[in-house]
């Protein structure tokens, strides 16, 4: 053997290290910075008061309010090098920092088990199937709707790759080719989570890294769904139009396929009373939850009571649904008990994630850097727009989703450096949630790493690289779209 052929085949089994590795390496990386980065700290004035904390008291401050540093107060401290048993307690320590987040997506986990298991969901997507039938050109918009507001309140991806067999086969007795079907469910979920309103492993992570309230910001965040909607909508129903006018037009008109989703399949379930009160609390503790987390007197809405909830008050919230969801399916208690920990158990990792990523901020606040990085981005922000910096700092997290696809673990990593960065600029740390969500669910469109989109198209037998010809027209005008909007939000503050 050749040494080019041992380099080809090394090259070939190259695989890119998970999620877990690339922290702990971020880790060690900046426990090295600790040993060169001066340690500093910045002047804080204590949220919505004229209480200023010194710089060298902030570390021992513990009041419970947020801080916020105060521009041009930087001031050097004595270092705090971080070793190779700090890299390795970071983790746990990071663990105990973010345990309300981790539990709160363990909850979530959990909760959303039960309800799959119950069936409604899927019962709920037939009986929309079956009542456009005939009418599918209408149908595109309305499930398109169904996937974005799932995605966008609880992240609905994974979960997606059960409807192909559903919708696959309606679109092709309609006259539709497949890649019809992939735009109704991908770009649907897609624009959801991109645009998530209170997407608790995108927006509440974050929200609780950058110390808000979740409902904070959601207006935006509403708008921009509702234009991604829109957009994906006339996408896809111009394409569905074009193809069934001349089948010629399809993106995958050379390719011959099985006929295993050409025929609807029957479906004699219906959507029965039980999985429509199941709908109706799933939907409702998300409603109940934006109530909960918006800061109504905030805002200036004095008539509505604000509740002020947080991680504890969500995961009772979500308990309670899942509770309430198996009285009314009438599970035993050892079938709902074993459903929501096999849940819970399907969530670990992203419990872990978050600790193994706030452990870099274990390691950062311990070698007291973290202020002299911001001091380093002040100097570089001073001077930009509040526009130019929201859409900088929407590109800064593009370029950090390749190398951090998990979005809760991106959340985790970049808010405690980039919230602060907003209270330099003037505008709120909303914006920054918002332009932190936004990269990664445009990411996650198209990429190869999104293991939803890769599973679905593998079930639809569509080739990745046809997929990526036809949708990067509609990846550009959402990259316009998302720029355009978190620059008239920063506008607007």
């Amino acid at each position: 053997m050749t040494t080019a052929t041992e380099a080809g085949k090394a090259k070939k089994s190259f695989k890119m290290p998970t999620v877990y590795t690339i922290l702990f390496i971020i880790i060690a990386l900046v426990a090295l910075l600790t040993w060169i980065m001066p340690a500093g700290k910045y002047d804080y004035i204590v949220n919505g008061t004229d209480q200023v904390i010194p710089a060298a008291e902030v570390l021992d401050y513990d009041g419970g309010e947020r801080l916020l540093p105060i521009p041009g107060s930087y001031q050097e401290l004595e270092s705090s090098p971080q070793g190779f048993i700090d890299v390795l307690m970071a983790p746990i320590k990071g663990f105990h920092k973010a345990v309300d987040v981790a539990l709160f997506v363990l909850v979530i986990g959990g909760f959303l088990a039960v309800t799959m298991r119950t069936g409604a969901m899927d019962s709920g997507v037939a009986a929309i199937v079956r009542k456009f039938h005939g009418r599918e050109q209408m149908m595109i918009p309305v499930l398109i709707s169904l996937f974005a507001l799932g995605g966008s309140t609880y992240g609905m991806a994974e979960e997606t790759v059960a409807f192909w067999a559903v919708i696959l086969p309606v679109m092709a007795a309609a006259g539709y080719d497949r890649m019809v079907a992939a735009g109704i469910i991908l770009l649907g979920s897609g624009v959801g989570v991109l645009a998530s309103t209170v997407n608790p492993f995108a927006t509440g992570i974050a929200s609780g890294f950058a110390g808000l309230p979740i409902g904070e910001g959601i207006g935006l965040r509403v708008i921009q769904l509702i234009i991604l909607i829109v957009l994906a909508s006339w996408f896809v129903m111009r394409y569905a139009s074009k193809v069934k006018a001349d089948k010629s037009h399809s993106v995958l008109a050379d390719i011959e396929f099985n006929d295993e989703f050409s025929h609807v399949k029957e479906d004699t379930g219906e959507f029965t009373t039980k999985q429509k009160l199941t709908m109706g609390v799933f939907f409702g503790a998300f409603l109940v939850m934006i109530y909960g987390v918006i800061p109504w007197e905030d805002m200036g809405i004095t008539a509505i009571p604000t509740l002020w909830w947080w991680f504890d008050e969500l995961s009772t919230l979500f308990l309670a649904s899942a509770i309430l969801i198996a009285i009314i399916n009438r599970m035993s208690e050892g079938d709902f008990i074993k459903t929501f920990l096999e849940g819970a158990k399907d969530l670990i990792g992203v419990a872990l994630v978050v600790a193994v990523a706030r452990g870099i901020y274990v390691v950062m606040d311990n070698g007291v850097i973290i202020d002299t990085i911001l001091n380093w981005a002040e100097g570089v922000v001073t001077g930009l727009s509040s526009g130019v910096f929201v859409v900088v700092t929407y590109f800064v997290h593009i370029v950090l989703s390749f190398f951090i696809p998990s979005t809760s673990g991106l959340a985790t990593v970049s808010m405690p450096l980039m919230a602060p960065l907003a209270d330099f600029s003037g505008i709120g740390r909303d914006l920054i949630i918002t332009a932190y969500q936004s990269a990664s669910g445009w990411i996650n469109i198209f990429a190869p790493t999104a293991g939803h989109l890769v599973a679905g198209l593998a079930l639809a037998k569509i080739p990745y690289e046809r997929f990526l010809k036809w949708v990067m027209p509609f990846v550009i005008m959402v990259l316009a779209v998302t720029v355009v909007t978190l620059f008239a939000g920063a506008a607007m503050a």
